[in-house]
């Protein structure tokens, strides 16, 4: 290990072990149990690992918000996150890695049928409180209202909402096994994830972490670590100038 590895190694996992927060709600992101999970950010937290010769420590949870929680509350070095601006006050983010689509459901019988057809007075958004769609759809909507829950979908049918917001691929199979309900096939944005950590980090370890999400896009790793999950490689965001 080199004097900037091993100087990069302690300032990113003070503790010894590099501590990873996983967010097992997304499936495009991780797939699996707390126990063993697996995906593209267990494959990239791996790596980032191996690069800097530390163990690593993979800390799951059910949602982004819970996943930036221990961001924020310091009890993890390295994050998977949707680029948000309310998030960027605390984390130093990488440019992404994976790009999603995020798209509503609505009833088959609904009225709307476009993403402009949503914002409106009186339509009302079941989403995941603190997802990423949460976040921008909570500061571009001009006329609907967000009702948030556990879970967008299940919100959306609980209390009988005009639409859900999440992720077209797990919406996708939803629709499939609940015909009673279709997409907007139009997306209302795209959700950049990519790998995070605390604003406090050396400028060197920042370069470090974009410069590697960088290179595993280039050399197939991010379409690889996708097609082991039965995902699309299509998901690969650009490079990044």
């Amino acid at each position: 290990m080199t004097a900037g590895t091993a100087a990069i190694s302690k300032d990113l996992a003070p503790t010894g072990a590099l501590r990873a927060s996983i967010n097992l709600g997304n499936p495009v992101l991780a797939q699996g149990t707390p126990a063993n999970p697996s995906g593209v950010t267990v494959d990239i937290a791996h790596e980032v690992a191996t690069r800097l010769e530390l163990p690593v420590r993979l800390l799951c949870f059910d949602a982004a918000r819970t996943s930036y929680g221990a961001m924020a509350a310091g009890d993890a070095d390295l994050c998977f996150l949707a680029i948000e601006p309310a998030r960027e006050a605390e984390v130093a983010f990488t440019g992404p890695y994976v790009v999603i689509e995020g798209v509503f459901v609505v009833p088959r019988d609904s009225p709307l049928s476009s993403v402009a057809d949503v914002d409106r007075p009186g339509v009302r958004i079941g989403v995941k409180r603190g997802s990423a769609y949460d976040l921008y759809l909570s500061r571009t909507l001009r006329h609907a209202e967000v009702v948030r829950g556990d879970e967008g979908v299940e919100v959306f049918r609980e209390h009988g909402l005009d639409a859900g917001a999440g992720i077209r691929q797990p919406l996708s199979e939803f629709v499939v096994a609940h015909p009673e309900f279709r997409l907007i096939d139009e997306r209302f944005m795209q959700i950049r994830q990519a790998v995070g950590t605390t604003r406090d980090r050396a400028p060197e370890t920042v370069r470090f972490l974009r410069e590697l999400v960088e290179e595993l896009k280039a050399d197939g790793f991010v379409a690889e670590s996708l097609r082991r999950a039965g995902l699309p490689d299509a998901l690969v965001a650009p490079a990044e100038p």
